[in-house]
C-alpha cells in the first residue's frame, strides 16, 4: 500500500505526487522524492524498482522481509534495514523497516510496523534547513525516530522487572515468578537482536569511509550511534539485574523449602518421644519402671510431655518451629 508521494525542492515540500509523475520532479535540480508504503504488494516495489533503478537484491529483501538490520551499498544508493519493537499491551511486537536512498529519492518499506512514519514527516518537513541535505537527512531522521522508539519500552521492561522483584520480596517465590523473568529475558532478548546490529551500521555512517549517500550528516548519525550506545547499556544492566532476580528467587524458594524442612524435622522429633516410650511399654514385660503402679499411666505420660515441650522450646529457640 502507498502511504504517500511526495516531492522536495530546497528543503521544502512541493507537492503530494503520483508514482507516475517522479521522473518529472526527478529531473529538477536540488529536487528529491520520499515514497513511503506499508506492506507492499510485489508489483508495487516492482513500479518502484523500475523508477529509481534499484538493485535487485534489495528489493527481494525488501519485499520478504525477515531481514537482519544492515546497512548494504549498490553504486551511489544505500540499502538500510531496521528492526522496529513496539509493546502491545505486555508483549512485544517486532516489525522492520526498509529504506532505500539514492541522490534523489528516499523509499521506505515498513513491515509488521503498527506506528507509522507520519511524525518524522512532519519533523522534516519543519526543519527545511537541514531537509535541504535531501534525502540523508530523511534517513537520519528515520533511523533516529527508530531507536527513540527503542526507549519507552525498555523503561516498560525496567517497570516489569521491578514489579517482579516487589512481588518475590514480598514472599511470593513461586514458579510463576521464574516463568516472568525468563519472560522478560526473551523480550530483552528481542530488544538486543533489534538495536545490537545497528551499532555497526551506524558505526559505518559517520566513521571511516562514508557511502555517498550519506556524506555531510556524519554528526547526525554519530548521535544515533550514541544513543544505541546508550541504550546498549541500559540493556545489560537489564539483563543482569534479570539474572540476579532469577537467582534470588530460586535461593529464597531454596531457603522456603529449608524452613519446610526443618519443620517437619521437628514435629517428627516431637512424634518420635511419645511413640518411643509407649512402643517401650507396649512390650509386655513383667518387670518394667510404674508397670503395677497406679500412676504408672501418669507419670508415662507426663514424662512424654516434658520431653516433647523441652523439645519445643529448644527447637523455637532454634527457629526450627
Amino acid at each position: 500500500m502507498l502511504v504517500n508521494c511526495v516531492a522536495y525542492e530546497q528543503g521544502q515540500k512541493l507537492a503530494d505526487i503520483p508514482v507516475s509523475e517522479i521522473h518529472t520532479y526527478q529531473a529538477k535540480p536540488d529536487c528529491f522524492v520520499w515514497v513511503a508504503m506499508k506492506d507492499p504488494e510485489p508489483d508495487e516495489l516492482e513500479a518502484l524498482r523500475v523508477e529509481f533503478d534499484l538493485h535487485e537484491l534489495a528489493v527481494e529483501d525488501a519485499q520478504h522481509g525477515h531481514q537482519r538490520p544492515k546497512i548494504e551499498e549498490y553504486g551511489a544508493s544505500v540499502f538500510v534495514v531496521l528492526r522496529t519493537v513496539e509493546m502491545a499491551g505486555t508483549e512485544l511486537h517486532a516489525g522492520e523497516v526498509a529504506i532505500f536512498v539514492g541522490p534523489r529519492y528516499v523509499v521506505s518499506v515498513r513491515r509488521g510496523t503498527r506506528q507509522g512514519f507520519a511524525d518524522v514527516r512532519r519533523r522534516t518537513e519543519q526543519e527545511p534547513h537541514l531537509l535541504r541535505h535531501g534525502p540523508p537527512y530523511v534517513l537520519y531522521a528515520l533511523m533516529d525516530t527508530v531507536v527513540d522508539r527503542y526507549f519507552p519500552v525498555i523503561d516498560a521492561l525496567g517497570d516489569e522487572i521491578e514489579q517482579v522483584e516487589d512481588r518475590i520480596f514480598s514472599g511470593e517465590t513461586t514458579r510463576a515468578q521464574v516463568v516472568a523473568l525468563y519472560e522478560l529475558k526473551r523480550k530483552l532478548l528481542t530488544l538486543a537482536h533489534a538495536a545490537a546490529p545497528l551499532l555497526e551500521v551506524t558505526a559505518k555512517l559517520y566513521g571511516g569511509r562514508v557511502p555517498a549517500a550519506c556524506v555531510g550528516l556524519q554528526e547526525y548519525f554519530r548521535d544515533v550511534h550514541d544513543h544505541l550506545v546508550r541504550l546498549e547499556q541500559s540493556l545489560d544492566n537489564l539483563r543482569d539485574t534479570v539474572a540476579t532476580a532469577i537467582s534470588v528467587n530460586l535461593s529464597l524458594i531454596t531457603l522456603q523449602e529449608s524452613e519446610v524442612t526443618k519443620r517437619l524435622a521437628g514435629y517428627a522429633a516431637l512424634v518420635a518421644v511419645p511413640t518411643m516410650i509407649a512402643g517401650i511399654y507396649g512390650m509386655n514385660f513383667d518387670y518394667m519402671p510404674e508397670l503395677r503402679s497406679p500412676f504408672g499411666y501418669p507419670v508415662a505420660l507426663a514424662v512424654m510431655a516434658a520431653i516433647d515441650g523441652y523439645l519445643i522450646y529448644r527447637f523455637r529457640k532454634a527457629k526450627w518451629l
